[in-house]
């Protein structure tokens, strides 16, 4: 993955869409990520997140306002140029993975992007060494667990090495050394330049790993920033029906004014007497 890219931003302006049913998914939401940013998308189900960011491969398209990747609209693009520039891991991984062999999933696409016939397993094999796959190339992808082809899919998408990478609930599913690993690849990712969106339930994960949290309600926007101020909007998180990280909880509870995120933030805090 220790590739440099150009970096991208994303913007969306004025955003809302519209199932055919008539539900309003994503209501006015505008806003900018930053490229390189590691931000993290949280808010009960049926809030619009998963919605909103598959605007960005051109799943859907907005019924009103417009999306931007890398400076240009996806207007007119098709799923297969906005997949060159945004990588997107489903929740559910068998959305994603349909060939015979797990070496075959992750080639896919680099594959389709073009690339001379040499680097294609060369980037899997790096992709499935990332997830710690590489030992599976040959299985059958629904010969594996839940959590593994989930990092199957993410093996997929590190391959084609996109500036934005989409993660919907990457932790859901894995063990901690999983949660440990998927932690590492996002660190991995926004250090070459790479802007992370993840959309998660894990507090935990989110507030030790991303620097920026959007809390959505309703498909609308109710809170952006560091992760350390809005996991203090309690009105905010409760609409939301979000908990803050447990460490915050914790901390809230001994009486402290510190709010750590890490544990090495929690013992210095109670080092220093909080």
């Amino acid at each position: 993955m220790s590739e440099a890219v150009q970096a991208r931003e994303v913007r969306f302006a004025g955003v809302r869409f519209r199932y055919p049913g008539g539900v309003e998914a994503v209501r006015g939401v505008s806003l900018s990520i930053g490229p390189g940013e590691r931000v993290a998308i949280v808010g009960q189900n049926g809030a619009g997140k998963t919605t909103l960011v598959r605007h960005l491969n051109g799943i859907f398209r907005p019924t009103e306002g417009v999306v931007h990747v890398g400076g240009e609209t996806t207007d007119g693009k098709t799923i297969a140029q906005l997949a060159a520039q945004v990588g997107y891991v489903f929740q559910n991984p068998d959305e994603q993975l349909f060939a015979r062999s797990v070496r075959a999933d992750v080639e896919f696409g680099p594959r389709n992007l073009g690339l001379p016939a040499a680097e294609i397993p060369e980037r899997a094999d790096e992709a499935l060494a990332a997830v710690g796959l590489l030992a599976e190339a040959d299985a059958h992808p629904h010969h594996l667990s839940l959590s593994e082809r989930k990092r199957v899919a993410l093996a997929g998408v590190l391959a084609m090495r996109t500036p934005v990478v989409v993660l919907d609930e990457p932790t859901t599913g894995q063990d901690a050394r999983g949660v440990e690993m998927i932690a590492g690849i996002v660190e991995r990712l926004a250090a070459e330049g790479r802007t992370v969106i993840a959309i998660t339930h894990d507090m935990d994960f989110c507030a030790e790993h991303f620097e920026r949290v959007i809390v959505m309600v309703d498909g609308e926007v109710q809170a952006d920033g560091d992760p350390r101020e809005v996991f203090r909007q309690a009105g905010v998180l409760e609409r939301a029906a979000v908990e803050p990280p447990q460490l915050l909880r914790l901390a809230g509870h001994l009486g402290w004014t510190a709010a750590p995120l890490t544990v090495d933030e929690f013992l210095d805090a109670y080092a220093g007497g909080s």
